[in-house]
């Protein structure tokens, strides 16, 4: 009988089609007699783009107009373009409106997209790293790390008379501390089972990271139950910010983890079929993998920092994208980086304006938009290739 040559064996259904880290084109098995053809990766299409531009920016005049005082859309669009250099157009607004734009509302709606995308970029870039579309931004430690710091930093400032937490970057500070100093443990307990360190193994070590933090928050929280409305308050998520500080201090890690996550997006793609067939590509699987979480890693410590613990956005945005766009990596992480910012920003009108004059934490809002979808989720994640 004879046998086929492996280098003409179909290629399995399911497996995703990938190109070498340096552009090669692996050539598609053809049938006996015709050439092969290249096999062409996904690409990210025009209008895709700008579906998620649109997005963001109709994000941006609903989360600048809606509010306590309601201001027209078109005046409101039309004071964010004065914003641009050499742009004066007449809004009509009064100075009173536009202190409120720009001094209040703009940077609460800008943090607001500069959070959701870090959170959605890192949810997709976990989720291609260990394989797994139910991987979350805080998958190795970052929210029990962030919890225990920033509820250590609250009692410390309450015993000290309120003078730790009265400086605005403790609390900030704290929950990126904490947040970078889980991760790293995480990787130090992960490497302590030798050279050979699966994507599993780091999630154990996460579990396990997580679950120490979390039992010593809980017991200072049974120590100090005075201060358990104030963490909470952190622990819910808000994107309440003064002005344009917390801004300018996520701005250069949204940057940073970016422009390397959005570099390495390939080798993503090269890494879903496997380390053995990835090395065989020309790729370090180990070396590019711990670059990824490392840089997703930093971007999440940094949104935790200034806009606590939201849920869900790191799993709902890149998981939609898959659904909607395929499963390539060149296309989820940059749609997921937009819808992602639009998604919590809109998230964020909601929770201003549903029980108007309070304020719903927008980690209740997300929370229950999150629910429903986790379900559409388990129905769905058998079917999605990876």
């Amino acid at each position: 009988m004879a046998v086929r040559p492996a280098e003409s064996a179909p290629r399995p259904a399911g497996t995703p089609e990938v190109s070498r880290p340096g552009g090669r084109l692996l050539p598609r098995p053809g049938r006996r007699g015709t050439p092969a053809a290249p096999v062409q990766p996904a690409g990210l299409r025009k209008r895709w783009l700008l579906a998620g531009v649109v997005a963001v920016l109709v994000a941006l005049v609903a989360g600048v107009s809606l509010g306590p005082v309601s201001l027209p859309p078109g005046s409101v669009a039309a004071e964010l373009l004065n914003l641009l250099p050499g742009v004066r157009l007449d809004s009509g607004l009064t100075e009173r409106e536009i202190a409120i734009i720009t001094e209040l509302r703009l940077p609460r709606v800008v943090l607001g997209l500069l959070v959701g995308a870090l959170l959605a970029l890192a949810g997709g870039c976990y989720q291609g790293v260990f394989r797994n579309p139910l991987a979350d931004p805080y998958l190795l430690g970052v929210a029990a790390g962030a919890g225990f710091a920033v509820t250590t930093a609250i009692v410390l400032g309450a015993g000290a008379g309120g003078a730790l937490t009265g400086l605005p970057i403790t609390i900030p500070l704290a929950a990126f501390v904490g947040s970078l100093g889980a991760v790293v443990l995480t990787y130090l307990l992960g490497a302590a089972g030798g050279r050979d360190r699966s994507p599993a193994t780091l999630i154990l070590a996460g579990v396990a990271v997580s679950a120490f933090f979390g039992a010593g928050q809980t017991y200072l929280l049974q120590q100090h139950s005075d201060n358990i409305q104030q963490v909470y308050s952190w622990l819910l998520g808000r994107l309440a910010t003064a002005g344009w500080h917390d801004v300018w201090l996520v701005l250069p890690y949204f940057v940073l983890t970016a422009v390397v996550v959005l570099l390495h997006r390939r080798e993503l793609d090269v890494l879903s079929v496997g380390d053995d067939e990835a090395t065989g590509l020309g790729l370090h699987p180990q070396r590019s993998r711990y670059l990824l979480i490392a840089a997703a890693s930093l971007g999440t410590a940094a949104a935790v920092s200034a806009s606590g613990l939201i849920g869900f956005v790191g799993i709902i945005v890149p998981h939609t994208m898959r659904l909607l766009f395929g499963s390539s990596h060149r296309v989820i992480l940059p749609l997921s980086m937009l819808f992602g910012g639009a998604f919590l920003a809109l998230t964020d009108v909601v929770a201003r304006t549903a029980a108007a004059p309070a304020e719903i934490p927008i980690g209740v809002v997300t929370a229950l938009l999150g629910g429903p979808f986790f379900v559409l989720v388990l129905r769905t994640a058998r079917r999605v290739a990876m």
